[in-house]
């Protein structure tokens, strides 16, 4: 039977496997969780929105006939993984993450990590003012409200449909990759003294950390949230491979 695969997808390695399954002529769904007003177009069927927990997500696998479901969507999105990882189990489908491998210090790099979004808040929360380039994403930024004695400087995709509710922030719209020449320009533009960054790993984010490293600034880390158990890669070929072999495992 030839495989039908459910991608999640939203991030630079899930569209470099849409790609790759529709130059192979592989049926594919690339579903979006619905964060981005204008998604980027997928060389194959595209849907946008959540299914409704894992219930709908079951609904959803057995009315198009999945045989197969990738978990590309980013290291920070846990409860989306945990969803998949259930619906999986619940209909012994096999799953394989393609996810980004962890930043890890180097030489020059000056990390303070935080456990989660909250830890980070507290790791800023006595220091004096200071000019942070807040590089979270969109959907936490309210943590921060309450640190409002500092200056944000916030990177989004597109503009927001309400404006950030940080009192003290400038906003940039631009959409990455970004190239590290073009983020320290940006950090020194803007007097950056502290980048708070989640550890999303891939080269398309990594600008700003080598960036930072180059102007000599401190980088508050945070680390990725505890996901499930399943089969992991980092590259498209290994998904490719795993698609095609006769013995995948699973609901693992």
């Amino acid at each position: 039977m030839r495989p039908t695969l459910l991608i999640l997808g939203g991030t630079t390695e899930a569209s470099r496997l849409a790609r790759r399954v529709a130059d192979l002529a592989v049926e594919a769904v690339y579903s979006y969780a619905g964060r981005v007003a204008t998604p980027d177009r997928q060389p194959i069927e595209t849907r946008v929105g959540g299914f409704g927990g894992v219930e709908g997500l079951i609904d959803y696998l057995r009315d198009r006939r999945i045989t197969h479901i990738v978990d590309a969507t980013h290291p920070f999105a846990a409860q989306i993984s945990h969803n998949v990882s259930a619906a999986a189990t619940a209909t012994s489908l096999p799953l394989i993450a393609l996810t980004r491998l962890p930043w890890t210090p180097i030489d020059g790099d000056q990390w303070t990590t935080a456990t989660d979004m909250a830890d980070a808040v507290k790791h800023v929360e006595a220091k004096e003012k200071r000019r942070i380039f807040l590089a979270i994403g969109r959907t936490e930024i309210s943590a921060f409200r309450r640190v409002p004695h500092h200056h944000y400087l916030l990177r989004m995709v597109e503009p927001p449909e309400t404006p950030p509710s940080l009192p003290d922030h400038t906003l940039v719209i631009a959409r990455g990759p970004f190239d590290e020449t073009a983020d320290r320009a940006l950090l020194q533009h803007h007097e950056i003294d502290l980048v708070v960054s989640k550890n999303s790993g891939g080269a398309g984010a990594y600008a700003k950390i080598g960036a930072a490293r180059a102007l000599g600034l401190p980088v508050l880390m945070i680390n990725r949230p505890r996901l499930p158990t399943r089969r992991e890669v980092s590259e498209v070929d290994e998904v490719i491979a795993w698609l095609h072999h006769a013995d995948t495992e699973r609901g693992v």
